[in-house]
C-alpha cells in the first residue's frame, strides 16, 4: 500500500473486531518502534505489549474509554524513564561495544559527553526529554501499522496509578506516557466512514 494511502485510511479506531494480528505482522510493527530515532541512542523508554485477554480485562477499568481495550488484538504501553541511572548508561555502552566489536574504552569520549548531558538535567527535564522520544516511537508504530493494514488508536486517557499497579511499574523511576491499541476495525465503528479533517495546506505549511 502506498504510504499516503495508508495514512489516509488510518484513523483512531473506536471499536475493533477482536481479530488477532498475525505474529509476523506484529513483530514488523514492533521492529519499527525499535528502530525509532533516539537522542544519544539511549532509548529512555520500554515498550510493554499486552496480548493476553486476562491482562486486557484487568486493564479495562484503567481507561476512560474502554471499548478499544476490550476489543483490540494487542495493547502497547510505552513507558518513559524518569531517571537515567549509571548502570543503564553502562549497559548501553557495553551493548555498543558488543554490537560494533569495539573496545568499550574507545567509547569513553562519547560516554563522558552523555554523562555530562544527563547530570545537567533535573528529573523533570529528564522525563520531558524521554517522553518526547516516546512519542517518536508512537508515531513510528502507528505508521508501520498503517502500512501493514493494521488499525490503531493512540490513547492518553487512563488512570496512571491503576496502570502502574497492574503492570508493576515503579513510579519513582518510570511513568506511562501513552498507549496504543492495535487490531482490525469493527464494521460497527461508524467513524471509519467519516472524511478525514485536516488543515488545508495554506494554513499548515509555510515556505520561507
Amino acid at each position: 500500500m502506498n504510504y499516503l494511502e495508508a495514512l489516509s485510511r488510518r484513523y483512531s479506531v473506536k471499536k475493533f473486531n477482536h481479530q488477532i494480528i498475525p505474529q509476523e505482522t506484529l513483530y514488523n510493527i514492533l521492529e519499527s518502534g525499535k528502530l525509532s530515532a533516539s537522542s544519544l541512542g539511549l532509548q529512555p523508554y520500554k515498550i510493554v505489549i499486552v496480548e493476553s485477554e486476562e491482562m486486557k480485562q484487568k486493564l479495562i477499568p484503567a481507561f476512560y474509554n474502554p471499548s478499544q481495550i476490550s476489543t483490540c488484538s494487542h495493547l502497547i504501553v510505552i513507558i518513559s524513564k524518569k531517571i537515567i541511572e549509571e548502570n543503564y548508561i553502562r549497559g548501553y555502552f557495553n551493548h555498543i561495544s558488543e554490537v560494533r566489536d569495539t573496545p568499550v574504552e574507545k567509547l569513553d569520549p562519547f560516554r563522558n559527553s552523555i554523562n555530562q548531558h544527563i547530570t545537567q538535567k533535573t528529573e523533570d527535564e529528564i522525563f520531558n526529554w524521554a517522553e518526547k522520544q516516546s512519542y517518536i516511537v508512537l508515531a513510528n508504530l502507528m505508521y508501520a501499522a498503517a502500512i501493514e493494514n493494521i488499525d490503531s488508536c493512540p490513547m492518553e486517557g487512563f488512570r496512571q496509578d491503576l496502570i502502574e499497579e497492574i503492570l508493576n511499574i515503579n513510579p519513582e523511576t518510570e511513568k506511562v506516557t501513552v498507549t496504543l491499541a492495535l487490531g482490525y476495525r469493527s464494521e460497527e465503528d461508524h467513524f471509519q466512514h467519516m472524511k478525514k479533517v485536516r488543515k488545508p495546506n495554506e494554513k499548515l505549511f509555510k515556505f520561507i
